[in-house]
């Protein structure tokens, strides 16, 4: 079942609830559940472009792409500030990169780094912080800290069914080729 897509997303940040303890193990695992989804997958099939989407590579690519903006975010929130900075919502960056030409193993490293500092600056983030809010450029909604990264852990796992889309397309048209 196709998913819907990213800014096709409606986002509901009305719990009461304190899950940012949550949230931020999610978000620690997110390279590892990157790295098993991928680990015994042909080289080859990293970057497959299927109908001009991204490839499995450059899904992993823009993940790092937008590790620095989810980190701005965070400081915007500690900083007080009214409105959170803005995504390139062209996706410049990620198309401008060509992740296809790098080793998935040097991808998957720099993701891991990098979602590390991010993690570590959200363990050490004051609780009050974590309740603060900024307005989302884009949804034009007002967002607590805690909303931010529950809507990049769901940015990550947008990107982890995309791959698991991909995988399965690639699986599906060589079969289909096998057979005839």
């Amino acid at each position: 079942m196709p998913q819907t897509k990213w800014f096709e997303r409606k986002f509901d940040f009305d719990s009461t609830q304190n899950i940012f303890p949550s949230i931020v193990e999610r978000l620690k695992g997110t390279p590892v559940r990157l790295e098993e989804k991928i680990k015994s997958l042909p080289p080859h099939i990293l970057t497959i472009k299927l109908d001009g989407s991204w490839s499995i590579a450059e899904n992993i690519g823009h993940l790092i792409d937008l590790e620095p903006l989810w980190q701005t975010r965070l400081e915007d929130f500690i900083n007080g500030e009214k409105e959170l900075h803005p995504a390139d919502l062209q996706n410049t960056k990620t198309h401008n990169a060509n992740h296809n030409s790098k080793p998935i193993l040097e991808l998957l490293a720099l993701f891991r780094s990098l979602r590390r500092e991010t993690v570590t600056m959200l363990e050490n983030v004051e609780e009050k912080i974590v309740f603060r809010t900024a307005l989302h450029p884009r949804l034009k909604t007002p967002m607590r800290l805690m909303d931010s990264f529950l809507f990049t852990a769901e940015h990550d796992d947008h990107h982890l069914v995309r791959i698991t889309e991909i995988t399965k397309l690639v699986q599906m048209q060589k079969s289909k080729r096998q057979t005839n």
